[in-house]
């Protein structure tokens, strides 16, 4: 008869070897960068307040052209999910910041957005620029990365950042 031990040692090693083949990341999770920085107009402030299921990062206040940035590093299952919400004048809107599924593969180490009124734009490491756009995901069903033509404006005028 196998001891518990067995059976565990051989649960995480099934765990381990499915990750493996599915392409997930690895056992030990590199750190993520996540950088939040203010487009909107000179003069408008735009409030940030970001959280995930276990941690509240409080409410910060960023003037044109400040950032917040936090550092993380993803859960071994995939999952980790951080969301924020933003809001500046009377617009009030809601985005999922980083979901581990969806950003792994686009912005490995640094996840810089560049947040403007009509929604954020995740910097293209490979190019330098601020131009892989998404919709907020206020109420209804929206499509993302179907772009942000302001932020393609920002960046055509004054190359990224």
């Amino acid at each position: 008869m196998l001891s518990l031990d067995r059976y565990l040692f051989s649960f995480v090693l099934l765990v381990f070897l499915v990750r493996l083949c599915d392409g997930g990341p690895g056992v030990v999770e590199k750190k993520v960068d996540l950088k939040i920085i203010n487009g909107l107009d000179a003069g408008t402030d735009l409030n940030v307040h970001c959280k995930s299921k276990n941690d509240d990062l409080g409410a910060h206040v960023l003037a044109f052209d400040q950032f917040f940035e936090f550092r993380f590093r993803p859960n071994f299952w995939g999952t980790t999910l951080y969301f924020c919400r933003f809001w500046w004048n009377s617009e009030s809107h809601w985005f999922d910041i980083y979901v581990q599924k969806r950003d792994a593969g686009r912005c490995n180490k640094k996840c810089w957005w560049y947040v403007g009124a009509d929604g954020p734009c995740l910097l293209n490491d490979k190019i330098g620029v601020y131009d892989i756009c998404e919709n907020w995901k206020d109420g209804g069903s929206s499509q993302e990365g179907t772009g942000n033509d302001t932020a393609r404006i920002y960046n055509e005028i004054f190359g990224g950042q």
